[in-house]
């Protein structure tokens, strides 16, 4: 992608004004939590994916020590080459398990291959399905995974993570309704289409808040 980070930033901010303008829920919390703050993006879209493949299933600490490890072993260059030209040995040294390795050499393969399509004109060319149906042919890469990649990476503006529990968790506590399960949730953002990342953020944000206390935003 290549419009700088402030493009999409302000794209999003622009999004949430427009959902604030036309539901009352969404206006409570854009005023209670603020603008979206999107987190910075990888350098590459190719390092983003790597990231996340190593920080599947792990904790915070752990995964960013193996991360880091990763990333100096490749002297700092997380291309698919480089990745290729490592050994197992050193994957194992950085602390990589063995399905991660595979899933990584993996990505890199498929990538080189143009199964993955990672450049910027590329993914301007496919549709989020596409990109979600490509990512899921690699080892290790599911939906939420491709989801994440499509939101936090490529800064997507309707995304919808359906199967994600902080998301569920935010829109029950912030809309007043119990956690809706992901068939549940899939129709109750089809009013907010063509920014459900926007709401997505949001539920994020409001499962933080507010499930600390366990009220909804509606009592506030």
């Amino acid at each position: 992608m290549t419009t700088t980070a402030q493009g999409p930033v302000r794209g999003w901010q622009d999004a949430a004004a427009v959902l604030a303008g036309r539901d009352p829920v969404m206006r409570r919390l854009v005023a209670e939590i603020g603008p979206v703050r999107l987190r910075p993006r990888a350098r590459s879209h190719f390092a983003a994916l790597v990231r996340a493949i190593v920080y599947q299933q792990l904790a915070g600490a752990a995964a960013a020590a193996i991360h880091g490890r990763l990333v100096a072993a490749l002297a700092d260059e997380v291309t698919p080459e480089r990745l290729l030209a490592l050994s197992d040995d050193a994957l194992r040294t950085a602390g990589l398990s063995a399905g991660k390795a595979a899933s990584l050499r993996d990505l890199a393969v498929k990538v080189l291959a143009g199964t993955v399509v990672l450049d910027s004109r590329g993914l301007r060319a496919e549709g989020d399905d596409e990109v979600i149906a490509r990512l899921s042919t690699v080892r290790g890469i599911g939906r939420w995974t491709a989801e994440m990649f499509l939101l936090h990476q490529l800064r997507r503006l309707d995304v919808w993570p359906t199967g994600d529990l902080g998301v569920r968790k935010g829109f029950g506590l912030a809309w007043g309704i119990a956690m809706p399960a992901p068939k549940e949730l899939e129709p109750l953002g089809e009013p907010y289409r063509p920014h459900r990342s926007v709401v997505a953020w949001y539920c994020w944000r409001a499962a933080e808040r507010y499930g600390r206390s366990g009220e909804s935003a509606l009592t506030r």
